[in-house]
Order: C-alpha cells, then sequence, then structure tokens
C-alpha cells in the first residue's frame, strides 16, 4: 500500500437521525492522517437523517465529508452498491463500511484498515464471536447469538472457510478487490454480506477477521430474521452449485478463475471414475481432448499406453507416448485407429460444431480391429435444467451442462441417434450423478446425495442424470465393407477355379 492511500468511510443511514452525529464524531483523529474522506449515503429516510448529515458537513471544515440522499429506497445492499461504486470511481485505495445506527464502533477502525495497509488481506470483517463470550455481555440477544452461530456453522461447511462469523457489517474492502468482482449484481437485501463473502472467496482474495465489541442499544432491527436465514443459506447453497456447474448464478461468475478445462472427478461415482473402471490394464489408448492430461496420469497407472490430442499442449507431455495438435477443421491425424484399444471422447462431443462429420471421419480411420469408444456428455435433460426452462431461465456458463462453450446439447436418445446414424454399435449407456463431492466435498453428506441420485437415475435416468456415459464400437463402413467383399471373392472365386483345374 503507498504511503498516503486514499481512504472512504461510507456510512449506510437509514432513519439514523438520532445516532448519526454521535458515530461520525466518534471516527478516530487519527484516521484523517491519511487521505480520508467521509461518505454518507441516507437511503430515502423518512425522519431528519439527511439534515443532520448536512449540518455535520458544514460544520466540519477538517475533511472532506459527502452527504448523499437516494430518492428512492434501494435497500441495505443497494446502499453499498452506491457506496463502492464512488469508492471505484473516485480512485480510493479502501472504503470502510460503518453503520450509521451506532451498532459498531468507529473507534476500532484503525485496527480493521491495519492488515490492508500492510498488504496483509484484500477484506477485513470485524468479529463479535472472535472474543469469547463478548457477544453475549455486550447485549446481543440469545435468539441472534444463537442463529449467529448456526448459520456460521452451515456456510463454513458448505464454503469450506473457518470464519468466526459471517454476519458483521463492520467491514473494510480493497477497492481493487471490490473492482474486480461483480457485487453489482448482488442482492439489495441484507445478505448482500454473504454474497460479497462468496465473491471473495471465488476471486482467491485474503480475507481476515479482527476481534470488535458488541453493541446493541435502542436501534431499531430491520432485519427479518426467519428471511434474511433463507435467504444466507439458498445464496450459499446456489453459490455450491454455481461451483460445481449445476446451476449458473452471473454474480459467482468471476472471468479470472475461467478454465479451459475440467476438473479430475475420482473417489466417486463420476464419468472419470466409470472410464477408469471400463479400461482394461495396459490398454492402448487414445484420448481426444486430452487437456492438462490429469486423466492420462490415472491410467498411466494401470499400465496404459496413451495418446493424446488437444487443440492445446498439455503441461506434462510425459505422460503420454505421442500428442498431437489438432483443430476440428481438419481430419484428426493420418493414422490406423485399429492401433489403439480404446478411444476417449470425454466431455468432448459436444463441442464439435459438426460432430457428425467427426464421427464419420473417425470411423473411417479403423481398418481391422474397432476400438472401444468412450464417450461423456452432459445429459440436457437433467432435472435441473428442466427447472430452470419452467423458471424461464436457460443461463449458459464457464462450465457443466451448459457450458458457453458448448455447440451441440444432448440427451440420452440424441446421443444415441448420433452415434447410431453415423455406424456405431452402442454396447452401455448409463447415467452419471452430480459431482456433489465438488460442492461439499468428500465427506458422509455428498455420499448421501450421490446415493439419493444415484436411485432416481434408476427410476428416470433421462430426468435425473447430470452426464450421459456410452461405450461404443465403430462398425464398418460401406466402403470398408465392399472393398472386404471384392477381396473375399476374389480369393473365393480363386480358390473355386483352382478345384475347378485340378478335376
Amino acid at each position: 500500500m503507498k504511503e498516503k492511500p486514499r481512504i472512504l468511510i461510507f456510512v449506510v443511514a437509514y432513519e439514523a437521525q438520532a445516532t448519526l452525529e454521535k458515530v461520525l464524531h466518534r471516527i478516530p483523529e487519527g484516521i484523517f492522517h491519511y487521505d480520508t474522506e467521509i461518505l454518507v449515503i441516507d437511503d430515502s429516510s423518512k425522519d431528519k437523517t439527511f439534515e443532520v448529515g448536512v449540518k455535520y458537513s458544514e460544520n466540519k471544515n477538517k475533511y472532506p465529508v459527502t452527504i448523499l440522499y437516494n430518492e428512492e429506497n434501494q435497500g441495505y445492499g443497494g446502499n453499498q452498491k452506491l457506496g463502492y461504486s464512488y469508492a471505484i470511481k473516485n480512485k480510493f485505495d479502501i472504503v470502510v463500511l460503518l453503520h450509521g445506527d451506532g451498532q459498531y464502533a468507529p473507534e476500532c477502525i484503525p485496527a480493521l484498515i491495519e492488515p490492508l495497509l500492510d498488504n496483509s488481506a484484500d477484506a477485513v470483517f470485524g468479529s463479535r464471536m472472535l472474543t469469547k463470550g463478548a457477544a453475549r455481555k455486550g447485549g446481543m440477544p440469545l435468539y441472534k447469538f444463537i442463529g449467529n452461530k448456526i448459520l456460521t456453522k452451515i456456510q463454513n461447511f458448505l464454503l469450506k472457510t473457518n470464519f468466526s462469523e459471517f454476519h458483521s457489517g463492520f467491514r473494510v474492502y480493497s477497492v481493487a478487490a471490490l473492482s474486480q468482482i461483480p457485487f453489482q449484481y448482488n442482492s439489495n437485501n441484507f445478505h448482500f454480506d454473504t454474497e460479497i463473502i462468496i465473491q471473495l472467496l471465488a476471486g482467491n482474495f485474503t480475507m481476515k477477521e479482527v476481534p470488535i465489541p458488541t453493541y446493541y442499544g435502542d436501534e431499531i432491527c430491520r432485519v427479518d430474521g426467519i428471511k434474511y436465514a433463507k435467504n444466507v443459506i439458498m445464496t450459499t447453497l446456489l453459490s455450491r452449485f454455481h461451483a460445481v456447474n449445476l446451476l449458473y448464478d452471473r454474480k459467482f461468475d468471476l472471468h479470472k478463475n475461467a478454465n479451459l478445462f475440467y476438473d479430475l472427478k475420482l473417489g466417486y461415482k463420476s464419468s472419470h471414475t466409470l472410464a477408469v473402471h471400463e479400461i482394461k490394464q495396459g490398454s492402448r489408448v487414445l484420448d481426444i481432448g486430452c487437456g492438462p492430461g490429469n486423466f492420462a496420469r490415472e491410467l498411466r497407472k494401470k499400465g496404459c499406453v496413451l495418446t493424446g490430442i488437444d487443440m492445446y499442449e498439455p503441461k506434462d507431455k510425459e505422460v503420454f507416448e505421442k500428442f498431437y495438435l489438432w483443430d476440428e477443421a481438419r481430419d484428426i491425424f493420418a493414422q490406423d485407429l485399429s492401433s489403439y484399444d480404446v478411444v476417449l471422447l470425454l466431455d468432448v462431443i459436444e463441442h464439435f460444431k459438426k460432430p457428425e462429420a467427426f464421427l464419420d471421419s473417425l470411423r473411417r480411420c479403423v481398418s481391422t480391429k474397432h476400438p472401444k469408444l468412450i464417450v461423456t456428455t452432459g445429459n440436457v435433460a437433467f432435472f435441473v435444467v428442466r427447472l430452470q426452462l419452467l423458471m424461464g431461465r436457460f443461463n449458459y456458463g464457464q462450465k457443466g451442462i451448459l457450458d458457453i462453450t458448448h455447440s451441440r446439447l444432448y440427451t440420452f436418445r440424441t446421443l444415441q441417434k448420433l452415434f447410431v446414424q453415423c455406424g456405431y454399435k452402442i454396447e452401455k449407456i448409463r447415467g452419471i450423478p452430480a459431482p456433489f463431492p465438488k460442492a461439499v466435498g468428500l465427506n458422509l453428506f455428498s455420499k448421501i446425495l450421490l446415493s439419493i441420485n444415484d436411485f432416481l437415475i434408476h427410476v428416470s435416468k433421462g430426468l435425473f442424470s447430470y452426464q450421459i456415459f456410452m461405450v461404443a464400437t465403430p462398425t464398418p463402413t460401406v466402403e470398408a465393407i465392399l472393398a472386404n467383399s471384392i477381396n473375399t471373392s476374389r480369393l473365393k472365386a480363386r480358390e473355386i477355379l483352382n478345384e475347378v483345374k485340378k478335376t
């Protein structure tokens, strides 16, 4: 951080005429040794909050104080969007979120900004739970204390974090970090605070907690606890579903994390697990769309010999005996696929603009022995996608069934029809459950979800399969059959003629 950073103390205010001036007076003088400004945004109060703010700004000329008034109420989250946008637009380095009702102690601001000043954090949260017993001593009602603990425990479990609390409104953010997350898509309600934490987690930003005192006075609580808890849990769950591509939500789509390749899914029933089990020890394998080679490394453990094909070179070429750079516009390469036992098309077929031409080309590369094709792809008829359609949504994302790079979408029937029409014999086809361990970790909970999903697949594979797993073999082409018939006929005719000559 530079020697004299620009700091914005952003005060959210709603009907705080009795407390706002006291809160502003309590801001430590030492904070103004930096290039500091105060911003108060009155969110359409019906009392004299704005008037109190204006009078304060006129009487306090030592440092800049800006008082804004929202003509229409924007909500707690909506008001934060305005403050953070102001900070970004005016090139501040740090923004402190402070409440105008006096619930949080302004005296703690220096402690909260310290980790940002020494570049050890991108965001700091004031926590009332770090010091044991402090929250209750400070007057936090028992029901709020218990609710805070339960919600935080659930969120830590789902997000794989270890925060002491998610629900403090006393926060400090790096403006550079805020400028990289799409907070403008967040809710205008109170669970905005949860959404912005999830976005910071998705962006791999560093967050710290600092203990703060708890104070509950006669301020009016405007949070509907039941509704807030529901929104927090639903938002956290949706963020995990987004992370594993079960659902798509624009606010959790941080482009800096875009990844061209799918993660390896092993240790539970998945496309990769089924493919590993299907391939025999020591097989010769052609991996089309091999990516960085993570799956190939698993097959090497089984003694397989691998050839890789992809548009991008793998990080470690040594895992492959051979590697070919390739694009869809050209034939894959001039060699006989009969030298392979298995051809892998894992999450590949959906990326082709002309899959029919590709499968025809692949089939023509087979002469004598016909390799086994292992194919996986997303099932667009998965019940989650159907529910989205029912709600009028069909959103593409970075990965998953509705990956934005997908050119074709398949159901069980359409995938089978494609391969049969292109001259392939379907050996087996089955459904794969959603990768719940990617969302909540490989634990008892995810195993239960996988078991439920697997049971439902047996009820209706078209409705409850997240992915399709298929094994197929190419049949001889018409040209190959004709050529074989001609050769066979010549041989048989020669044998007959030789017998005739003998007689």
